[in-house]
């Protein structure tokens, strides 16, 4: 029998994150750039450093590649460990063939003599696609007083946007007494999170089950918690207050970045005493000219800023030239905004280049129709000619042409 290990932490990170179009034509979900100068799954791993779990599995599937080698050997998240570390878990070739993760629950069930290796306690199930800060020794703690088979992350949501998540309904002491999927009235809001403590004998006899049923979709939130729930076992919802993103749509990773400028909202990525790891390159220092105008906004390292910035987020080297305007924009590493061009309510990827005078998005306010209004998104590598003009809402995987409306 392996070395007994408490808590082990398995990470989804497997989606195709297709709500997110041309951001995640190319790469996986959990490996979009957010804040300057992180990827998404830099939050679970430093969450799981931080709280000290030093044994994480990433599962991954859709375009792993770049993922892949951004996680590398774990180093910069201090996950470079002769005993645990960091795992990358894709699905492979068993002698029936390969079989690709159906389903959250399968994702793991695959992963079943992984886990065994450790033989932990508890195991927390993570998904690689939230920005948040939380101390799962906390989450583990509560775990155990209550004794429960599973414990779920709980935050409770304003009720205009409750109908949006699976809601649990609670007693006095916390344990789980309903619950509610994304329902059109929702008579709670107390909103699942996505992040969960199972103890780990419980669980693994529920995937094995839930395997066997041939109508399971292999779901947790929709066959193996109700499962558990139906036969009465001890679920509980923790708690937990601070500020949480579901960055799975491009209206949120959008307003996740612009989280970061606003002070009444409570983000700060800078604690020294809960630090998130990335393995950000060197960069140069920023050049920013005198005729630059910087208000409110994040520039990394490597920044050459002419032009104008309001309210956005510059990452690595982008370049915005003179009598260029961005704002309420997120732009990715290496893009060029040329002179004169405007980017505005958008979010540009990496390596794009917005010629002059084009204009990219469109102000709310000045929108005639706000139904048609949306954030507009510009994928890696394309280029929008010069005076072409990109509507609100607009999602470009291609080249636009110069003078060109899309």
């Amino acid at each position: 029998m392996a070395k007994k290990t408490e808590c082990i932490a398995m990470l989804l990170a497997g989606g195709q994150g297709s709500r997110l179009g041309v951001l995640t034509k190319n790469i996986a979900k959990p490996a979009v750039p957010y804040g300057g100068k992180y990827r998404i799954i830099d939050f679970p791993l430093s969450n799981c450093v931080n709280s000290g779990i030093y044994t994480v599995g990433v599962l991954t599937q859709y375009q792993p590649l770049e993922l892949n080698e951004y996680i590398g050997n774990g180093g910069p998240w201090d996950l470079d460990r002769a005993n645990g570390g960091v795992h990358i878990l894709s699905p492979y070739q068993q002698i029936e063939g390969t079989e690709w993760y159906k389903g959250t629950a399968n994702a793991i069930y695959q992963n079943i003599q992984f886990i065994d290796r450790y033989n932990p306690e508890y195991v927390a199930i993570l998904s690689g696609d939230h920005i948040y800060k939380m101390d799962y020794a906390k989450m583990l703690q509560f775990h155990k007083e209550k004794d429960a088979a599973c414990t779920i992350a709980m935050l409770e949501v304003p009720w205009e946007e409750a109908s949006r998540f699976g809601l649990m309904f609670t007693d006095d002491d916390g344990r789980i007494t309903a619950f509610e999927e994304k329902p059109k009235n929702p008579k709670s809001n107390k909103a699942s999170m996505g992040v969960y403590m199972f103890t780990w004998e419980k669980l693994r006899q529920y995937l094995i089950d839930d395997e066997n049923n041939p109508e399971s979709s292999n779901d947790f939130g929709k066959n193996v918690i109700p499962a558990m729930h139906e036969a009465d076992e001890r679920l509980f919802a923790y708690g937990f207050d601070g500020y949480w993103k579901d960055v799975g749509t491009i209206d949120s990773l959008w307003e996740a970045n612009l989280d970061l400028l606003n002070p009444k909202v409570n983000i700060d990525l800078s604690d020294s005493a809960w630090k998130i790891y990335g393995r950000g390159a060197a960069t140069p220092p920023q050049f920013v000219s005198d005729k630059a105008v910087i208000e409110n906004s994040i520039a990394a390292g490597g920044c050459e800023i002419e032009g104008k910035i309001d309210y956005s987020v510059l990452f690595s080297d982008v370049t915005v030239e003179e009598g260029a305007f961005v704002d309420y924009s997120i732009v990715m590493p290496g893009a060029v905004i040329k002179k004169g061009a405007v980017v505005q309510y958008a979010m540009v990827a990496e390596n794009a280049v917005i010629e002059e005078g084009a204009v990219v998005g469109e102000n709310p306010e000045k929108c005639e129709d706000l139904e048609k209004w949306g954030v507009s998104v510009v994928g890696a590598g394309v280029t929008v000619g010069k005076n072409a003009k990109v509507k609100a809402q607009s999602m470009i995987s291609e080249d636009v042409k110069e003078g060109e409306t899309v």
